[in-house]
């Protein structure tokens, strides 16, 4: 549906699309114009020239809950990310796509600072989180952690009770009033789809659990501590069909009451779960904007022939 709709615009334009954002024509002075005009985006990024970001207006105009300002990251002396900028609104889904080794993980790593346990990892620039700086001296990371939750690619369950995996925050938090760990451990089970299935099984090993269950597993345990900010890097890569259904699913119930960030390499998955996509190439914010907009009517050729399979 979207190639043919992608399609049925082209067969209706009269005059070319006009040039991305941050490009000069092949007739404005200067080599560098005319050698992007020559050769296209991607080859420009490719040889490290700089480019503006084609930022729709809808999330310059939203409630940013994550602020991020002119972020570039290396590890060691290779350079991962470059000057990105980007505001992540309050309650809805914003997915990170583009082509595998673009930056997409290393940038949502980077929102709760997962990349500090990398030695080799330096940046510059700054994110923010509701105002507060992350990358301040003064910052308190495991306090970010507990703000910003996480789940990665594979379920990572502990090899403790499906009891004890959800309510480990609270437990490292110093909680110990069973009422309490109660009612946190079945509200995070029904929030993460997985009460039902787990309400008689409390005591038995996370382990035990299938993949689709672990992941939602997993869910529970980050949104137990009430984050502000839920990141998700590849969430379903590891699951069946079925179980990408239900991750889907719970991903729409989740979203209104935190912020969800996720990556992720399918195109479908990112239509049809988010409200905003970031395109994402070689360590650059490429087009950010409604993900109906990204999908059906991006502002950049580049953009479009990705989301069609052209590119990537």
């Amino acid at each position: 549906m979207i190639e043919e709709s992608v399609q049925r615009e082209e067969k209706g334009r009269g005059t070319p699309r006009p040039p991305p954002a941050g490009f000069r024509s092949s007739d404005e002075p200067g080599p560098v114009g005319a050698a992007r005009a020559a050769s296209g985006l991607f080859e420009a990024v490719e040889r490290g020239e700089p480019f503006a970001t084609t930022v729709h207006e809808e999330p310059k105009a939203c409630e940013a809950v994550v602020e991020i300002d002119r972020f570039n990251l290396w590890y060691g002396s290779k350079a991962a990310l470059f000057g990105i900028d980007m505001r992540i609104p309050r309650g809805v889904v914003t997915a990170l796509i583009g082509p595998s080794g673009c930056g997409k993980s290393t940038l949502i790593r980077s929102v709760n600072r997962m990349n500090d346990l990398i030695a080799s990892v330096r940046y510059e620039g700054d994110m923010r989180l509701l105002g507060d700086s992350i990358y301040s001296a003064g910052t308190d990371v495991i306090e970010l952690r507990k703000r910003i939750g996480m789940v990665f690619q594979k379920p990572n369950p502990f090899p403790m009770s499906i009891y004890e995996n959800v309510v480990y925050p609270l437990r490292v938090d110093g909680v110990r009033d069973r009422r309490i760990l109660d009612e946190v451990c079945e509200k995070s089970l029904k929030g993460a789809g997985l009460w039902e299935e787990a309400k008689d099984r409390l005591k038995e090993s996370g382990l035990s659990l299938s993949g689709g269950q672990q992941q939602r597993l997993c869910i529970a345990r980050a949104i137990a501590g009430e984050p502000e900010v839920l990141l998700l890097d590849e969430p379903c890569s590891a699951l069946d069909p079925i179980a990408t259904g239900r991750i889907e699913d719970l991903i729409g119930e989740l979203k209104g009451r935190y912020t969800i960030l996720i990556v992720t390499h399918n195109m479908q998955q990112a239509s049809r779960t988010s409200d905003f996509t970031a395109f994402m190439y070689l360590g650059r914010l490429v087009e950010y904007g409604p993900t109906d907009r990204i999908f059906l009517n991006p502002r950049l050729k580049e953009t479009e022939d990705y989301v069609t399979g052209r590119f990537g």
